[in-house]
C-alpha cells in the first residue's frame, strides 16, 4: 500500500481525502503524526503558490510523497473575496461561525440572484527533491442567506449547489465528495497516480 502525507491538521478535510484515496489503497498521513512539525506560513499570492509551498516544505522535513492543497470561497459580488484568505476571513483563529458571519455581513443588500460563488482548491504534490504536480478543482454554486445543514465545515452550510437544491452541508459526505472542489481535485490526482502505480 502506498503512503502518503497529507499536509493538513483540519480533522474535516483529512477525513474527505482519507475516504476518497483509501478506495484507490493510498494510506494517508496527517500531521497529526508529525507532531514535531512548525506550521507552514501560506504567504503566497494564490492557491497554487500556497498549496506548493506546504506540500515541497512538508516533504522535505518528512522524507515522504506529500500532498497539499490550498482552497477556498470566490464570492463574485465581492471581487473573488475571502479568497485565499477564506479560513482566516475574520481574523487569525477564527472559528467557521466567525467567518460565515462575516461573509453574510459583507453580502448585506446583495440580491440572492447575485450571490455567485465558487469553491476552487488547488492540490500540489510534491516529492522530498522538489518535484510537483498541481491539479485543480472548481464548484459553482450561491451563497444563501442563512446556514442550512450540519455536514460538512467551513462555508458548507451557506453554500447552494442549485443542482441538488441543497448547501454543502446538506448534501450526504458521497455526494459532496463527487462533486466539490477537492473531490474534482483529488479525483485529477488519483488518475494521475494510477497511470503511474504498479
Amino acid at each position: 500500500m502506498m503512503e502518503l502525507v497529507v499536509a493538513t491538521r483540519n480533522a474535516g478535510k483529512l477525513r474527505e481525502i482519507r475516504r476518497l484515496l483509501s478506495e484507490a489503497g493510498v494510506a494517508v498521513l496527517g500531521l497529526d503524526s508529525f507532531p514535531d512539525l512548525a506550521e507552514v506560513e501560506e504567504d503566497g499570492n494564490s492557491f497554487a503558490a500556497n498549496a506548493e509551498k506546504k506540500a515541497c516544505t512538508i516533504a522535505q522535513l518528512t522524507g515522504r510523497m506529500t500532498l497539499a492543497d490550498d482552497s477556498g470561497l470566490e464570492v463574485d459580488a465581492l471581487g473573488g473575496a475571502p479568497g485565499i484568505y477564506s479560513a482566516r476571513y475574520a481574523g487569525l483563529g477564527a472559528s467557521d461561525a466567525e467567518n460565515n458571519r462575516k461573509l453574510l455581513a459583507a453580502l448585506t443588500g446583495v440580491p440572492a440572484n447575485q450571490r455567485h460563488a465558487a469553491f476552487r482548491c488547488v492540490l500540489a504534490y510534491c516529492s522530498p527533491q522538489g518535484d510537483c504536480r498541481l491539479f485543480e478543482g472548481r464548484l459553482p454554486g450561491l451563497i444563501v442567506g442563512a446556514a442550512r445543514g450540519n455536514e460538512g465545515f467551513g462555508y458548507d452550510p451557506l453554500f447552494l449547489v442549485p443542482e441538488y437544491g441543497k448547501t454543502l452541508a446538506e448534501l450526504p459526505i458521497e455526494v459532496k465528495n463527487r462533486i466539490s472542489h477537492r473531490g474534482q481535485s483529488l479525483r485529477k490526482f488519483l488518475a494521475y497516480l494510477q497511470e503511474r502505480l504498479p
